[in-house]
């Protein structure tokens, strides 16, 4: 099962996220198996705002634990923390995955979306529209 993990930083813990990164990332390099994206979520002014991951885990049960042993979890970085299950469709993980994802959709028949013109307005991470 996919999770993706939006974590988002503490105000005022880039001292805490530095003493955390190397456990972090010793934590990381024992269990890269799980691991499917790590990285940081970056400001338009190059700050660290965060982290994402997408993890794969048996169940919630086992990203709990996995949470729990994270020494960025446990040292208390984020003030908040977003988890989704997801399905992996693109890239492909398995050859034909996309068809038959294709193929189930248009099965459900229903009236195609009728798109709007002109560019989706952007969030930035303070919430505010992007120009």
């Amino acid at each position: 099962m996919l999770f993706i993990l939006q974590c988002l930083d503490r105000a005022g813990s880039r001292t805490l996220r530095a003493q955390a990164r190397v456990p972090h990332l010793e934590f990381v390099a024992a269990h890269t198996d799980v691991f499917r994206f790590g990285g940081p979520l970056i400001g338009d002014d190059g700050s660290v705002l965060g982290s994402l991951m997408i993890l794969e885990l048996t169940d919630r049960a086992a990203l709990d634990r996995h949470m729990a042993a994270d020494p960025f979890f446990s040292a208390g970085l984020f003030h908040l923390v977003n988890v989704w299950q997801s399905q992996q469709v693109v890239p492909e993980a398995s050859p034909g995955a996309l068809a038959r994802e294709l193929a189930t959709a248009r099965s459900l028949a229903v009236e195609p979306l009728r798109l709007a013109s002109g560019p989706m307005p952007l969030l930035r991470p303070s919430g505010d529209l992007a120009p």
